[in-house]
């Protein structure tokens, strides 16, 4: 029996992606894993149909069951709900630009067993040299083991339990959105659910190389924020 549902939206940075996916590929648990390729290039589609046996994940293209524009995470999340409530087991997201350790999952998933009332759990997110990093680093000087959150939890590597998947239907999410974990954070704590984050189950992550456009957010602000109104894009 699968012991969870593990999910990773791409969008092309196909050197990151493949990194995240070999990453999971040597997890040390029984998962099953599914890439959702949400409009890529042709030549990102055919980097990922060649590595689907070697890696043991699922290939699903969007372009082949909507179309709807990139990004269509809103569309990943509703169908990844209810794959995970089919099974019965939770719904772990890891994002492209994040590398898991081995004991990643294991990690998680224990927590989530002995804790009652959990929403969300996320992975502490960290640099190439163990230093936390993006998006968490409100919780750089924590000395906790242990997170009780009622902050936004990102999604780079989060794991969703089941009771709060059966709890709130992702086919109420706000259609006008891009990117839905604070959304979703905040859902759960208004349905009595608790946040975590494991600062003991860290992961390696590479902010924005699965969306290199917000690599302008640092170089030019200015030019960053124009150009998200203009274009409409990564609506939180």
């Amino acid at each position: 029996m699968k012991q969870a549902l593990v999910i990773t939206p791409v969008k092309d940075s196909i050197q990151s992606t493949l990194e995240t996916i070999r990453a999971i590929s040597t997890n040390q648990l029984n998962i099953e894993h599914i890439v959702y390729n949400d409009f890529s290039t042709q030549e990102t589609k055919k980097k990922l149909e060649k590595n689907t046996e070697k890696l043991n994940f699922e290939l699903i293209n969007l372009e082949d069951i909507t179309n709807t524009p990139s990004p269509n995470y809103k569309l990943v999340l509703q169908l990844a709900q209810k794959l995970a409530l089919k099974k019965r087991i939770p719904l772990i997201i890891v994002e492209s630009d994040v590398t898991i350790k081995p004991d990643t999952f294991i990690k998680m998933l224990e927590f989530n067993k002995k804790t009652k009332k959990t929403g969300l759990v996320g992975a502490i997110t960290v640099d190439h040299v163990g230093i936390v990093n993006f998006p968490y680093l409100k919780f750089k000087t924590n000395t906790d083991n242990i997170i009780d959150t009622n902050r936004s939890l990102s999604f780079c590597c989060t794991l969703l339990s089941v009771d709060f998947l059966e709890a709130y239907d992702f086919e109420n999410l706000n259609k006008t959105k891009d990117w839905y974990d604070t959304i979703i954070s905040k859902k759960a704590l208004e349905l009595n659910f608790k946040n975590y984050v494991l600062m003991q189950a860290p992961v390696e992550h590479k902010p924005h190389s699965s969306r290199p456009w917000k690599q302008l957010k640092y170089k030019n602000p200015f030019k960053y924020y124009l150009l998200k109104l203009i274009n409409k894009r990564d609506k939180i």
